[in-house]
């Protein structure tokens, strides 16, 4: 699994993925039907995001109502800006 943090014009989510990139052209689809067109996005490493989450992100891996392709683990841009250092993101990649 793959995950990032995606600073949209809607504010920050945070997504797992099973896809090989932040940008594969299939996940990118995937947000564009979610009204995703434009973004910069962060990778964070997957044993960060469990680590930050704990039991909110098992419940998001336990959910059968998402895909692996696009798990949503937080939307909330106060509560990720609060969890996450900017030291400890990667480089930014950016779409649009």
């Amino acid at each position: 699994m793959k995950a990032g943090i995606y600073f949209t014009g809607s504010g920050p989510i945070v997504i797992l993925t099973t896809y090989d990139s932040l940008t594969n052209p299939y996940l990118i689809n995937r947000l564009h039907s979610k009204g995703i067109k434009k973004f910069i996005a962060f990778e964070i490493p997957e044993y960060l995001a469990k680590q930050k989450y704990g039991h909110h992100y098992d419940a998001v891996m336990e959910d059968v109502k998402q895909e692996d392709y696009l798990r949503v683990i937080d939307f909330d841009g106060h509560h990720i800006l609060a969890k996450f250092s900017f030291k400890e993101l990667g480089e930014p990649v950016y779409y649009e």
